[in-house]
Parts: structure tokens; C-alpha cells; sequence
């Protein structure tokens, strides 16, 4: 009995760091999916070699070791994933909307619960949310992955340099060396800030009550007043995407005309307000998933639309597999 309280004992400690662990893959390799297996193998090979741990490190670190190693597996084989914004420019309304590209191509978006500890200070979680902003995770994929992971853990983990050195086998002056390259990317990139889920205010919220109702009875009209002038969307796997309110207004009463009737369901993605888009089933009564929404809002107007086509991430989410009428 007391051999098996211990192995329990053991499992909960591992479990303890999946949610942590969750947003240190995401962040390192762009998907949804492959965070989740990382973490899983990180488990495994954690559990399996308990036995042997004995303790030579602090578990955590430990952990992020394997985490790491894992990850940089993961990425020898894989080109960088991106968002549409990052392969090409704007589109106008009229272009045809191509084949879809495969699904290793894209950032994909995550649960804020899922990497982001509902508990914990304040501030510290502000920063894990900001760091899974889609803009942010596609610049961190244009870093070669040693020093993806030297940032991660430096600038968003708060790591000290002398702890990744140990981590990853190396030097404080290399990881020091890595950390300034690794920023002069980042800052390259003009990763843009704005407004996280947790900073809406009022202004924020009856913003989006009035893009739910406006999308919802497909009020283009006035949907597209509550968009910038110089707003835009995308739509992965489609490479294609579009900016500025006359190319999204044709878009959407022309091509996009089939999202008409559809309906919102609120949701949070990578400290986004987002909504999970249920088109009316053609084959059925309700509504059947169509594209997750993930809201950016810059000033007092919706800057951008990530529109993602891919309904396997509505369970994801914990979103319902249809609507009832």
C-alpha cells in the first residue's frame, strides 16, 4: 500500500508542471498539438527515469531539460510555422481563395488555460499571457530553436543565465551571446502589442457586443465600422489574407457570404477574446463549426481577425460539437 501511495505521490508531482510545461512547448513550437505531445513525452521520459533522478536537481529543471530536449527533436525535422501575415502580402477581395496549405504550416492558436496558471501572482501571469500573443509566437519561430529556448527561458521565464547554461549543456557567455542575437530578431520582427482578454475594458467589452450582434445578423454595414481603417483577416490554412475596410467588406458579401446566419460562441485564445463561428448546417437543423475567431483589438477599434479554420480545435477549446436551432 505505501509503495503505491508513493507512486501516486510521485505522478501528482510530475502532473503538478503540465500546465507550465504546456506553455514552454507552445511557445517553441507554434502548435497546439505538438505542445501537447511534447509535454506528454517529457512525462513519460520523467517517469520513467524517476527512479534514477534521485534528486541531482530541482525537479523543475530537470524537467525543463527534457522538455527541451524534446522539443529540439521535434524541430529538426520541421520548417518554421507562420501565420498568413508573415508568407505574403494583402490580397484584394476579389482573389481566389487557393488550396489550403497543411496544417504544419500554421501557428495555431491555445487555450489560455491550457499553458497559463489560473493561480499564481498577478504580474507574472500578465507576462506568460503576453508571451503567447500569435505575433509573439510567430517571431519566436523565426529564432533557430537553441536560442528560442534561451529566450523563452531568459526573458518570459526569468531564468537566470547561469540555470539555462546548466540546462542546455553550455556557457553563460554562449547563452548571453544567444540572448542578444535571439532579441535583435525579435526586434526586427516589430512584434505589435494589444489588448489582452484580462486588459478589456468597458470600452473593449461593448466593442465586441456590437461585433457579435453586427456578425451575427451579418450587419456588414456595420460590422465594418467597428474595424480600422487598415483592419484585417486570415483565414489558415488559406495563405491568403486581406486589409483595409472596402477589400473586407467586398470579402464578406461576396466569398465570405457563407458565413451568413452564422453564430458566436465566446471563448479566450492566446490572451485573446475569441469566438467559435457556427455556420448554419446546410445537411441538418443547428449549426455546425466553422472557424475559430481570435479577436485582436488595437485602440478603440477590432485591428485584426485571425479566422482558423481548423474545427478540430474546437474540443480544444471545450466548445460544443454543434448548436441547436
Amino acid at each position: 500500500m505505501s509503495t503505491d501511495i508513493a507512486v501516486d505521490a510521485d505522478l501528482r508531482c510530475l502532473e503538478n508542471y503540465r500546465i507550465e510545461l504546456a506553455g514552454y512547448c507552445y511557445r517553441m513550437l507554434g502548435s497546439t498539438f505538438d505542445a501537447e505531445d511534447a509535454v506528454q513525452e517529457t512525462l513519460v521520459r520523467a517517469w520513467r527515469g524517476w527512479d534514477s533522478f534521485e534528486g541531482r536537481s530541482a525537479v523543475r529543471s530537470w524537467l525543463y531539460r527534457i522538455a527541451t530536449n524534446v522539443c529540439l527533436d521535434m524541430l529538426r525535422s520541421r520548417q518554421r510555422r507562420a501565420l498568413p501575415m508573415d508568407l505574403s502580402s494583402p490580397v484584394p477581395a476579389t482573389t481566389h481563395v487557393g488550396e489550403p496549405l497543411p496544417e504544419s504550416v500554421w501557428i495555431e492558436p491555445i487555450p489560455d488555460g491550457a499553458v497559463v496558471p489560473v493561480t499564481g501572482d498577478p504580474a507574472e501571469r500578465a507576462v506568460l499571457r503576453d508571451s503567447i500573443r500569435l505575433a509573439f509566437v510567430s517571431a519566436l519561430q523565426n529564432l533557430p530553436p537553441r536560442q528560442r529556448a534561451v529566450l523563452i527561458l531568459r526573458e518570459v521565464l526569468c531564468w537566470q543565465a547561469s540555470e539555462v547554461a546548466e540546462l542546455l549543456d553550455t556557457s553563460v557567455a554562449s547563452v548571453n551571446s544567444a540572448l542578444q542575437r535571439a532579441r535583435t530578431t525579435l526586434a526586427a520582427a516589430s512584434v505589435s502589442a494589444a489588448a489582452p482578454a484580462d486588459g478589456l475594458g468597458a470600452h473593449e467589452r461593448e466593442l465586441l457586443t456590437k461585433y457579435v450582434d453586427a456578425f451575427e445578423r451579418y450587419d456588414i454595414d456595420t460590422l465594418v465600422t467597428l474595424l480600422h481603417e487598415d483592419a484585417s483577416i486570415s483565414m489558415p490554412p488559406l495563405a491568403l489574407w486581406l486589409r483595409g475596410r472596402d477589400d473586407l467588406y467586398h470579402w464578406y458579401l461576396g466569398t465570405g457570404i457563407g458565413c451568413k446566419g452564422s453564430r458566436l460562441v465566446p471563448t479566450v485564445a492566446n490572451g485573446y477574446p475569441a469566438f467559435g463561428q457556427y455556420r448554419v448546417n446546410h445537411e441538418g437543423p443547428g449549426h455546425v463549426p466553422w472557424s475559430l475567431q481570435v479577436i485582436e483589438i488595437a485602440g478603440d477599434r477590432i485591428g485584426h481577425v485571425h479566422h482558423f479554420l481548423d474545427t478540430s480545435l474546437f474540443a480544444q477549446f471545450g466548445l460544443p460539437a454543434s448548436l441547436a436551432d
